[in-house]
């Protein structure tokens, strides 16, 4: 409405300031002249306002030319047939002029609208391909129908648990009463289809793909063209495709995470049992053996028992200890406290955890004098150095060497882990990391180098397996010095 009164003020003013022009000049110019000048306000108006707008400006220029430029001048009469026939043909002529700019303004602005729809209707279809969460594709569904189909607002419902339920809106909300009218546990009949609007102003279209219904969209107000009408046909179909495939992609990935859960779980069980499995035996024979025969075992016979015992509740310990630091892991909330120590101070910490462990075997340390201070999270990265010499003296002699070396490498510092057990064959180096590997030849797994792993790359560091000349394996790792951020 606006706009149609805005046209009419341009249609009469431009009319004001071009009879006052050619007022002066009447008796120069012929009739027909200032006839086609005329014409301009004419199209000012209709460009503006529309036809009405042009149709006003019409009748208003019939009686400025009559007035101003048809004698006698100054007055509503004619004088001769010659001149009813100019007013005739002007008003005829403008009439023409309006409606064909009207009509053209409407095709341009319909022309206009369609492109707008093509593009957001383009966007809808992008979802189709595109891996949008449905949280994400709901609210773009209903933004696009409000803009699109210029309707006060837009919804979406979803059927749960008998019940209509809006899952995303745009604009003016449903209200209560909305909401119980579209219910089908409302018992009252409510047609579903784009050219039906019930006498709430509410237009409901099911949401349909492969014969089952996806959602319901439901539209506050009445979209202002047939085509329009056509259009949302074709939106609801895409917007159904569209929300079906994110449903689908969010049930697949849901039991993608179930099947990784229930894999996580035998994984666990199974390395667990892999690990827990040789110290609890020997806990459980030296104890049987204390209680059964205590009395006929000499002194340093119980001893050893008793130190049996001690070193593998010792790496009970440190086996609970890495299952509580995977379960931090997997809540995400491993956080770093970095801070300057020293390789010495390192090694001291993990070999004062590991003592017991060492019966006849042998620890050698070799630290190179040109090492500097290290900057890390010293309780993560000693129970890196733990696991390795667990792991170490778990496959070597018992009557062998684990060898500690940390040294410099151009600009690395590398620490690395040697015993002379029998080695790593170089097919499973980088398996022997992944968590819960099993191999049937009975090689190193478990929990512990995993745990290494992820600690030393939570460092932005590396760890590596490779062989030690003469037999045996070798593990290594990088660490960041107190001059690097």
């Amino acid at each position: 409405m606006r706009r149609r009164w805005w046209g009419v003020a341009a249609g009469l003013g431009s009319l004001a300031v071009l009879a006052t022009l050619l007022v002066p000049l009447r008796t120069v110019l012929a009739i027909s002249t200032d006839a086609l000048v005329l014409i301009v306000p004419v199209v000012f108006g209709v460009a503006v306002g529309g036809f009405l707008a042009g149709a006003v400006t019409v009748v208003a220029g019939f009686l400025v030319y009559d007035f101003f430029f048809i004698p006698p001048y100054g007055t509503l009469q004619v004088s001769s047939g010659q001149d009813w026939v100019a007013l005739a043909v002007y008003a005829v002529v403008m009439l023409l002029v309006a409606r064909i700019v009207a009509a053209l303004d409407v095709t341009r602005s319909e022309a206009r609208h369609g492109r707008e729809v093509v593009r957001q209707m383009a966007a809808v279809s992008e979802s189709l391909v595109a891996d949008e969460p449905v949280e994400a594709l709901l609210r773009s569904i209903v933004a696009t129908a409000r803009a699109v189909f210029g309707v006060r607002g837009a919804a979406l419902l979803q059927l749960r648990d008998g019940h209509l339920v809006v899952i995303a809106s745009s604009g003016e909300p449903l209200t209560t009463e909305d909401l119980a009218r579209l219910d089908p546990a409302s018992g009252r009949p409510v047609t579903v289809g784009p050219d039906v609007l019930d006498h709430g102003g509410l237009r409901a279209v099911a949401l349909s793909s492969s014969g089952r219904a996806v959602a319901m969209l439901a539209l506050r107000g009445e979209p202002e063209t047939p085509t329009e009408r056509e259009v949302l046909t074709a939106f609801a179909n895409d917007a159904a495709v569209a929300l079906e495939r994110a449903q689908l992609r969010d049930e697949a990935l849901r039991t993608q995470l179930l099947e990784e859960a229930d894999r996580f779980r035998h994984g666990l069980m199974g390395a667990v049992s892999h690990d827990l499995r040789t110290p609890l035996a020997t806990i459980k024979v030296a104890s049987s053996t204390l209680l059964e025969r205590g009395a006929s075992l000499t002194a340093p016979d119980a001893e050893e028992l008793h130190r049996l015992i001690d070193v593998e509740a010792d790496r009970l310990t440190r086996m609970v200890t890495n299952l509580l630091d995977l379960s931090r892991l997997e809540a995400g909330v491993l956080t770093l406290h970095r801070e300057v120590t020293t390789a010495d101070g390192l090694i001291d910490d993990a070999l004062a955890a590991v003592r017991t462990s060492f019966a006849r075997q042998r620890a050698v340390v070799d630290v190179g004098a040109d090492v500097p201070a290290l900057r890390v999270d010293r309780g993560l990265m000693t129970q890196v150095l733990v696991n390795l010499l667990d792991n170490a003296l778990r496959h070597g002699p018992p009557t062998g060497t684990v060898t500690v070396r940390v040294a410099r490498h151009g600009s690395d510092v590398v620490l690395s882990v040697d015993d002379e057990g029998p080695g790593v064959p170089e097919d499973q180096r980088e398996d022997v990391f992944n968590r819960f590997t099993q191999f049937d030849t009975g090689g190193r797994s478990g929990l512990g180098l995993t745990i290494a792993r992820t600690f030393v790359e939570a460092h932005d560091e590396r760890i590596w397996c490779e062989a030690v000349p003469g037999g045996g394996a070798r593990f290594s790792l990088t660490l960041p010095t107190a001059g690097t951020s």
